[in-house]
């Protein structure tokens, strides 16, 4: 992760404290706003967890950046054509492909332990489960494509992963993915 994020959570983890914050930067209420999943630096949230059942509908993205500096980062990365270098080295490396799929698996296995026994049966008994269990980081349903830097870097910042160390190393100046 770049020097402007730390995964540790400071000691003041009370998101009702943080919720105007995360509104400011969302530009919106967060809806199904769980936790603070990442910090910063500044010892601010970076990152924010999100439930998979909001307003009884499944809700595949588990984790949402809301870091205003790495966002744009990763937006200037998205601007100058990132994503298609990347998915170019995914789809000429079967081992990128594979470790994607691990971080899917994973992913998959995080947002699955935090559904509540409500949200589980109501998902189940309204044939939506699938909508979970099909879906990856960032609702992926292809688990070899990238689709957005954003999605993938929330993830990396609380559980870290293939896109993400690329992208750390994008953000680094890696001339070897530049």
């Amino acid at each position: 992760m770049t020097d402007q994020t730390q995964a540790s959570q400071p000691a003041h983890d009370d998101i009702d404290q943080w919720l105007p914050y995360i509104t400011e930067r969302l530009g919106r209420a967060p809806r199904g706003l769980r936790a603070v999943a990442a910090w910063n630096v500044e010892r601010k949230p970076a990152v924010i967890r999100v439930a998979s059942l909001v307003a009884g509908k499944p809700f595949p993205t588990l984790f949402w950046l809301i870091d205003p500096d790495i966002a744009l980062a990763l937006d200037r990365l998205e601007a100058g054509g990132a994503i298609a270098r990347l998915q170019s080295l995914v789809d000429n490396r079967a081992e990128l492909r594979a470790a994607m799929k691990r971080d899917h698996a994973r992913h998959k296995q995080l947002r699955d332990d935090y559904l509540t026994d409500e949200e589980r049966a109501e998902l189940t008994a309204n044939g939506m489960i699938a909508a979970l269990e099909q879906r990856g980081i960032g609702g992926i349903a292809e688990p070899s494509r990238i689709r957005c830097l954003h999605t993938w870097y929330a993830a990396h910042m609380v559980c870290p992963n293939t896109i993400g160390e690329l992208t750390d190393r994008l953000l680094a100046g890696d001339p070897e993915l530049l």
